[in-house]
């Protein structure tokens, strides 16, 4: 199993990685994705304390599994899992971990993951043929936005990848428009990689201090964290307020600390590329079955190459779907689609299904709503409400019947409406435990 960097068979041309499987025929990536299941699971048997007693209370003989179809023979491993028995996926003594990292915490409580030294090669190696594919070469600089510290997997996976792939990178980290601009300027770095919302606060920036943002040194965008493009991979509202303010070219991505995987769009900006060599992936239904081929499901994910705490058909609580068309791009391997919402975080409101991402491309798309927060809650009679909390210089109801008819046109459902002080839902949506920015919270009670 630590051999995966050594075995992954990619194309080094100059300073380019592009990994052979992903031109592959779709028939080839999967007898190729068959093989490394093949190994994960006789890898788990021997080294993983967690998988090896699942396959004996479940009584799996690992040798009967020998294709991706047959993997709906195994249990699902859940979030819940990783937390009560973290210890128990430790695929290697603890001597051997180099770097211990959590997860974001989003839906639950974060998860403690640890990496080794190899581990933290392929991350590298994960994070180089994904800029590669977004158009990174060796010689580019790159300015990260966001935090390289706080237990982030993600900060240190762009500082490694982007090493490997030949190109620099200076650490600016998150928030300060001032040093972001400051570094722009003394530095000339070509990429920058962000949350996109982010983008739109230093674009005010430079329009309040008047710096001539449009003829920087910036070119390129790796949007990370938030949905820039709907479902036809069409910007959505946040990434056409980018581009109509500065026209730089945007790359999205998604990723998660649990699949050590990056999905990143080329630049035809279809959908984010699948790493066959690095990952396998399922759409699963609400009874973990496969959905329907074109079918929306839970993105249920096996990782390959990793040594430290490999996972076996884990739920990501992501609902996406697949587009397995061949991209302009050359390259033949799944596309994945924008996160149309997180399982756990869906809304019945008024006989309406939706997610909170629907509820953030309307108040997006308010020039008056300077910040937001959705909150989700159990009524009298146990079934969805939700509040929108907005930040506006201007409170009045008229305000409130715009945002309620913008609602009404998009939704077909209105929620309740109310102001908060902008800096007070700032301060909530910008905590310094988190890394990402709060715009969901959660309150509903939850069901035993």
């Amino acid at each position: 199993m630590g051999e995966g960097l050594q075995k992954m068979g990619s194309v080094k041309q100059g300073s380019k990685f592009l990994p052979k499987i992903e031109f592959a025929p779709l028939s080839d990536i999967k007898t190729f994705e068959e093989h490394k299941l093949r190994e994960l699971l006789f890898y788990l048997s021997q080294k993983s304390p967690f998988y090896r007693q699942l396959f004996q209370n479940e009584h799996i003989t690992v040798e009967k599994i020998q294709t991706l179809e047959d993997l709906k023979h195994i249990p699902v491993t859940t979030k819940e899992d990783l937390q009560c028995h973290n210890s128990d996926f430790y695929c290697v003594e603890k001597e051997q971990f180099v770097d211990y990292i959590t997860t974001s915490g989003t839906l639950s409580d974060p998860t403690t993951f640890a990496l080794t030294d190899k581990d933290l090669d392929r991350l590298a190696y994960n994070e180089a043929i994904s800029f590669t594919c977004a158009g990174g070469h060796a010689g580019e600089i790159y300015q990260l936005m966001t935090t390289i510290d706080k237990r982030f997997m993600a900060g240190l996976a762009y500082f490694l990848g982007i090493r490997m792939m030949g190109a620099s990178i200076v650490r600016v980290g998150n928030g300060m428009p001032e040093l972001q601009w400051d570094t722009i300027q003394r530095i000339q770095p070509q990429t920058i990689i962000c949350v996109p919302s982010f983008i739109l606060k230093i674009i005010q920036y430079a329009e309040e201090h008047n710096i001539d943002y449009q003829n920087s040194s910036i070119k390129k965008a790796v949007c990370i964290g938030e949905n820039i493009r709907d479902n036809d991979f069409n910007l959505n509202i946040l990434g056409q307020k980018i581009q109509q303010k500065w026209d730089i070219q945007l790359f999205s991505t998604y990723a998660s600390t649990e699949m050590s995987t990056t999905f990143c769009e080329c630049e035809a900006g279809k959908g984010g590329h699948h790493h066959p060599e690095l990952i396998i992936c399922e759409l699963l239904d609400q009874n973990n079955m496969p959905v329907q081929e074109g079918q929306a499901g839970e993105l249920t994910i096996s990782t390959l190459g990793v040594e430290g705490m490999p996972l076996l058909r884990f739920k990501t609580g992501d609902m996406v779907t697949f587009d397995k068309r061949p991209c302009t791009c050359g390259r033949t391997s799944m596309r994945i689609s924008p996160v149309i919402g997180r399982k756990n975080q869906m809304i019945k409101l008024k006989g309406t299904t939706l997610y909170p991402s629907s509820i953030f491309d309307v108040l997006d798309n308010l020039n008056f709503v300077e910040n937001y927060l959705v909150e989700v809650y159990s009524n009298e009679i146990g079934t969805d409400s939700v509040r929108v909390v907005m930040g506006c210089h201007n409170q009045s109801e008229k305000i409130i019947k715009i945002a309620k008819d913008s609602f009404r046109a998009k939704l077909r459902v209105t929620p309740d409406i109310v102001f908060e002080n902008i800096e007070h839902i700032r301060q909530i949506s910008m905590p310094d435990i988190k890394r990402k920015p709060v715009k969901f919270i959660d309150k509903r009670v939850k069901k035993p």
